[in-house]
């Protein structure tokens, strides 16, 4: 005994439509408050030419050490780099 589907049932139908994944990650991310830390592996090349050019030979190595841990907390958004 069912008829033509009424407006209001087709836009219930609507709002019940499959989520994309994006939206489907943004709703799991409120629910949680925080976003998880799921590990992420990343390869770079670091131009330390450009960052020692003019450095006095003997403290080149400190300085490289010192340039590599400044890029990778910049690219990791994190104070703590462990080298």
């Amino acid at each position: 005994a069912q008829g033509p589907p009424t407006p209001s049932s087709e836009a219930q139908s609507s709002l019940e439509a499959p989520r994309s994944t994006a939206e489907m990650a943004k709703v799991a991310g409120k629910k949680g408050g925080r976003k998880s830390q799921e590990p992420v592996t990343r390869d770079y090349t670091i131009h330390l030419h450009k960052l020692l050019h003019k450095i006095q030979f003997k403290k080149r190595a400190p300085r490289a050490i010192r340039e590599i841990r400044k890029f990778a907390a910049k690219a990791m958004t994190t104070k703590d780099v462990r080298i």
